[in-house]
């Protein structure tokens, strides 16, 4: 499987629109097939990961994907369900997301992207990270300075602190990557690449890409 059936997009796309029990519950049996797409798409594409990187050998697609459900209980969006289909590509599974780095994928009409790297790490790992920074920076400047890096993603991405972290001088040298709360390489996709033959080649082209990133933040665990 090379590529995600438009139908599986199509199901994403109409429960945006209809994000409620009672048209869930009329469309679960293409709610059924999309998923199994989904996870038929998975399991290639970690195939292709192990190539590479043998960390995720071994991983099973159903650990990797997100619930639909929502969990309405802590959060302001009261809708039940997602309107995306997502996968954590990490040793272990999504249920170690913010305890190992890995890659990632979000199917969403208009926000279709995937990432690499350490998405909200635990504080004594985020704390890790920032003390290796803060000693030396180089290596991972020209982790972020390398052609391919800066071709296939821009810049470093995700959440940061607005000032510094406690025990940090706004005035560091590298207040810039230490403010970081998550260290993610990230990658846009078009809405119809998902549908085209070589989408899971150009997925496996931008998984390595992020893998030097990924290495140097495993390095601080």
């Amino acid at each position: 499987m090379p590529h995600l059936d438009a139908s599986t997009f199509d199901f994403i796309r109409d429960l945006g629109q209809n994000n409620n029990r009672e048209w869930f519950e009329d469309n679960r049996d293409r709610y059924e097939d999309a998923r199994a797409d989904f996870l038929s798409f998975i399991g290639v594409w970690i195939f292709e990961i192990e190539k590479f990187d043998d960390s995720v050998t071994g991983l099973e697609p159903r650990l990797c994907m997100f619930r639909i459900y929502r969990d309405t209980r802590f959060s302001a969006v009261k809708t039940p369900f997602k309107t995306n289909f997502g996968a954590r590509i990490l040793p272990g599974g999504s249920k170690k997301l913010h305890l190992r780095t890995g890659y990632f994928l979000n199917i969403e009409p208009g926000l279709c992207r995937i990432s690499g790297g350490a998405f909200r790490p635990e504080p004594d790992w985020l704390n890790a990270i920032r003390e290796r920074i803060s000693s030396d920076s180089s290596k991972m400047r020209a982790i972020l300075n390398n052609r391919t890096f800066k071709k296939t993603f821009g810049t470093l991405q995700g959440e940061a602190v607005k000032t510094a972290p406690r025990g940090y001088s706004i005035d560091h040298s590298n207040i810039d990557l230490i403010r970081q709360k998550s260290f993610l390489a990230r990658h846009t996709i078009e809405d119809e690449q998902i549908f085209q033959s070589g989408f899971l080649q150009r997925l496996s082209k931008v998984c390595r890409a992020a893998k030097p990133l990924k290495d140097y933040l495993d390095e601080t665990r």
